[in-house]
């Protein structure tokens, strides 16, 4: 597995590769200290993985992840940051990152995001599950380790589901599958369907309060 850090405190990438060391002694962990550094090198490897500070020099808030988004739709990012408010929590599952980790979180937490993460799922620290007063909370319970199957999704809307909670929008997720995008569209109003929600950021919060396992490739 091929992970890049981006963070330009030598501190933090150095916690975090030792991190991943011990989920995986294989990883081959990069880092860089800016966005531009950052684009360069996604440019010049495939990466699995990119663990972004919100906090980059030159850049201000989720503008790194929305330029990361916007440049490298199919490399999934994850958000790691000192701020860990509800509203920049938001902010960057609604632009797509997979998750978002706060360095507030103790090292035991850390490496079961980690662990969560790398295996395929989603973690949403607690402040997002505070929904702001106009948003409906979604409606999926409490549970633990369900699988898509479970839900009632078919095996194309679990692809569906996979790709969505990596932030890829109706259009990717129509030319990944080789279906149209009018079909992604309905594979993925049921699939919010089934999950109880009605916004792919609820969404990721749902499947993350579910421990949702995504059996698919």
């Amino acid at each position: 597995m091929r992970i890049l850090v981006v963070d330009d405190h030598p501190l933090m990438v150095s916690a975090m590769g030792l991190a991943l060391g011990q989920l995986d002694q294989r990883a081959d962990v990069q880092s860089a200290a800016d966005l531009e550094a950052a684009m360069a090198l996604a440019k010049q490897a495939r990466f699995d993985l990119v663990i972004l500070d919100l906090g980059l020099p030159g850049v201000s808030g989720v503008q790194a992840l929305q330029r990361f988004r916007e440049t490298y739709p199919d490399l999934p990012v994850v958000v790691y940051s000192g701020a860990s408010d509800s509203a920049s929590i938001s902010a960057a599952l609604d632009l797509g990152a997979m998750g978002f980790i706060p360095k507030t979180a103790g090292k035991d937490i850390l490496l079961g995001a980690l662990r969560l993460i790398v295996s395929g799922g989603v973690y949403i620290p607690v402040e997002a599950m505070k929904q702001r007063a106009d948003e409906p909370a979604p409606a999926a319970p409490a549970a633990s380790g369900r699988s898509v199957t479970e839900l009632g999704l078919s095996p194309r809307q679990a692809e569906v589901l996979s790709l969505l909670l990596k932030g890829l929008p109706n259009k990717l997720i129509a030319r990944r599958l080789d279906i149209s995008e009018n079909t992604a569209k309905i594979h993925v109003s049921a699939v919010l369907h089934a999950l109880g929600v009605s916004t792919r950021t609820q969404a990721l919060i749902a499947a993350s309060r579910l421990g949702l396992r995504l059996d698919v490739p």
